[in-house]
């Protein structure tokens, strides 16, 4: 009986350190500066806090009661503009005012480079999130004829595709981007069906860490501008297998050649033309596992040829010394540091700016609107709500970002729902999909005036210099 009762003495004990270890281990270290202190032009970055396991907060999805709804800011109402759509990500609306929503979710993927446990863990935490349902692989069409801010038509266009979800359309041609490829499909306006084969115009390095592969078309339609994500958080399972990832690739349609536009960007996912300056803007998701306060997710311009440094260096000057990759040379002089924070790990997606006719009050006029799906890797919590970030007269953003839908995040560390992209629909409201609620939110400021589209930027160009005489950088003049 001793024997036996040492055993099990022995077995408790073993049982309470293995507890105890577990529980430091996946304990997580708080955030020491609030969500706001992290974003805005002049972000706080606190010191790196590298970890081998993840700080991990995961707010678990309980749904939407009927008559519940996010909560809007002072002067706005939201309501639902269409329901029981099947994990809603990526949302688009068509010239005669249709909406298109990509259903989907990730494909079978491997996540950091292979690394078993890594793929357990990261299988748990989208199982935890309501992440991990299969994806529906369709396109759907919402149709509110009627203008009384609700779907009454709904049409599946398309259910055999590959995780799709950017979508664009440009004089009779709708562009899909799927996890592995970009498509283009024949389509006329106002049809319920997407018949016929694709022309496939690239393919895409598939899955990976990131899956969603968001497009954007430039103003003339001669172009497509494609997110690809990386496939690690900061390039462990080797760069081989970041070839074309963490980048914005250009297509031109006329010649079917693809290009490199912008580099050393983990995740970008919104993209958007400036209608200040007319270049293209785009939200990443910065890397993990450096504690609750690093890295700043971040909404920012994309010049041709632009470089943000990942995996090697964030936030234009701060070097990652977990990375064993060799860096490039020179890397450190050319990487340039983000416009605006949108806070550490709050995972911005969608992204939109104001343009004439939006009806979203005077005070949400003029700038950017953003989709934050939610932190699972701080403490506490942040993001789950859709925010404005203001812009000046001359195209940059300023302040801090500011609340605009919320209400998805309970005081229990539950969800309602996930805010995921937006977009807007024909009456100049604003069209928000929730991704773990099934729904597609509209949110519009009753009886507001349709707000002015922003004043392009425009400046003289310079006198070229014919001669080489006097002093050279002296400045120059019309």
């Amino acid at each position: 009986m001793k024997i036996l009762r040492n055993i099990l003495i022995g077995l408790v004990a073993i049982v309470l350190i293995l507890g105890a270890t577990g529980w430091w281990l996946l304990r997580g270290v708080p955030a020491e500066y609030s969500v706001e202190d992290v974003t805005g032009t002049d972000p706080k970055l606190a010191e790196p806090n590298e970890q081998t396991v993840p700080t991990v907060g995961i707010a678990r999805p309980v749904g939407w009661k009927v008559g519940e709804a996010p909560v809007p800011a002072a002067g706005l109402a939201v309501n639902r503009f269409a329901e029981g759509i099947e994990h809603p990500r990526v949302v688009y609306a068509l010239p005669n005012g249709d909406v298109l929503v990509a259903l989907s979710n990730a494909p079978e993927r491997i996540i950091g480079g292979g690394n078993w446990f890594t793929n357990m863990v990261a299988g748990y935490l989208f199982s935890a999130a309501g992440a991990a349902v299969p994806s529906p692989d369709q396109v759907v069409l919402l149709r509110d004829a009627d203008g009384d801010g609700a779907a009454e038509t709904r049409a599946v266009l398309r259910d055999d595709l590959a995780s799709p979800s950017g979508i664009g359309y440009h004089d009779g041609k709708l562009y899909i981007a799927n996890h592995d490829a970009v498509l283009a499909f024949d389509y006329q306006l106002g049809a319920t069906t997407l018949a016929g084969e694709p022309k496939k115009l690239m393919d895409l390095p598939p899955a990976g860490n990131h899956w969603m592969r968001n497009l954007v078309l430039n103003p003339d339609g001669t172009k497509l501008y494609v997110a690809v994500g990386s496939a690690s958080n900061i390039g462990e399972g080797g760069m081989d297998i970041e070839a074309g990832r963490a980048m914005i690739h250009e297509i031109d349609l006329a010649t079917g050649r693809s290009q490199p536009f912008g580099v050393g960007l983990r995740n970008p996912n919104g993209l958007a033309w400036s209608p200040w300056t007319e270049e293209l803007w785009t939200t990443v998701n910065e890397r993990d596992q450096l504690g609750s306060d690093l890295v700043p997710d971040y909404l920012t311009n994309v010049p041709i040829g632009v470089q943000y440094g990942w995996p090697w260096i964030y936030w234009g000057n701060e070097l990652d010394e977990r990375v064993d990759a060799p860096m490039p040379r020179g890397m450190v002089d050319y990487t340039r540091t983000p416009e605006f924070a949108m806070g550490p790990h709050v995972a911005a997606l969608g992204l939109v700016f104001t343009g004439e006719g939006n009806r979203m009050g005077a005070k949400l006029g003029q700038g950017a609107f953003v989709a934050r799906h939610g932190s699972w890797n701080r403490k506490p919590l942040a993001g789950y709500d859709v925010v404005f970030v203001a812009f000046d007269g001359r195209g940059n953003p300023q302040g801090k970002p500011m609340p605009v839908l919320t209400g998805f995040l309970n005081d229990d560390g539950t969800t309602k729902g996930r805010p995921t992209w937006v977009a807007w629909d024909r009456t100049g409201a604003l069209l928000v999909s929730d991704d773990t609620g099934n729904i597609i939110w509209r949110v519009v400021a009753p009886g507001a005036e349709p707000n002015p589209a922003p004043v392009r930027t425009r400046g003289e160009p310079l006198t070229p210099k014919r001669e080489l005489t006097g002093d050279p950088f002296a400045p120059r003049g019309g």
